[in-house]
């Protein structure tokens, strides 16, 4: 029977349009529109139950240092309201805080792991050999050669760049830190926090690399555009994530007017 009718609708499709063949037309599209209804509403959901979790407050606490994190960016699914902010009473004092921070807490989620950027720029700034093992913790290793060299150029003094170079710049950690603004010596509000949302390029899975890439603005006033675009990537679903590429946080940012004081 099923085949009787296939050949029926085959014979009426053949010779043009009919009665019939409008029927299926205007039921193919009706079917169509029912199942792209039915996806939205999935996605909708989806962002619901996301925004319902993922926004709620967490924290953790490390050698006396608390940490926090809330947010709705999702290496799942991308949804361009979506936002994540990151506090923190202090910079981790060393790196066994640091991997204790970023394996138990701040490094399951991409925007906990994006904000561990600064924290390591920060203690490369205080000790070089403890803030290149964080920077080669955090960072995918393709990404990680070009952060030092950068660093150590923007971090070290030499005959062709002295402290009073405005090349050299120790403040960069803090130029995405909320409160912190060339005119006030980059002083940031504390405890630390770092604003951020999602960026206008929507996620992309990279077979060379194997893994999922997402683009998050991590916000701030040392630069004119306030928004520096990190990428994070995560190679196998529950995996820590990783930062895969972020020039524009060691990009010169803007002069500081007064002395840079430093992190707690």
């Amino acid at each position: 029977m099923g085949n009787l009718f296939q050949t029926l609708l085959s014979g009426i499709s053949s010779k043009g349009s009919s009665p019939l063949q409008d029927i299926i037309d205007k039921g193919k599209e009706a079917l169509e529109n029912v199942t792209k209804e039915a996806e939205k509403m999935g996605m909708e959901k989806g962002l619901d139950a996301l925004t319902k979790v993922a926004g709620k407050d967490s924290s953790f606490n490390a050698n006396g240092h608390t940490y926090t994190q809330k947010g709705t960016l999702s290496i799942q699914m991308y949804n361009p309201a979506a936002t994540g902010l990151v506090t923190f009473t202090n910079v981790p004092s060393n790196y066994a805080e640091f991997e204790q921070v970023y394996t138990e807490f701040l490094g399951k989620t991409p925007y906990g792991t994006a904000a561990m950027m600064p924290m390591a720029m920060a203690i490369y700034g205080r000790d070089r050999a403890e803030g290149e093992r964080c920077i080669r913790l955090i960072n995918y290793p393709t990404n990680v050669n070009s952060i030092l060299s950068q660093l150590k150029e923007k971090f070290g003094t030499s005959q062709y760049a002295p402290e009073n170079d405005s090349y050299h710049q120790p403040y960069l950690p803090a130029a995405v830190l909320e409160g912190a603004t060339p005119d006030n010596g980059y002083s940031p509000n504390h405890p630390y926090a770092i604003s951020m949302r999602a960026s206008a390029n929507k996620h992309q899975d990279i077979q060379m690399y194997e893994g999922r890439v997402m683009y998050i603005y991590m916000m701030g006033k040392g630069w004119d555009t306030e928004q520096r675009s990190v990428e994070i990537i995560q190679v196998h679903e529950g995996e820590l994530f990783k930062v895969f590429n972020c020039p524009a946080l060691y990009t010169q940012c803007k002069n500081i007017r007064g002395t840079w004081k430093g992190l707690q």
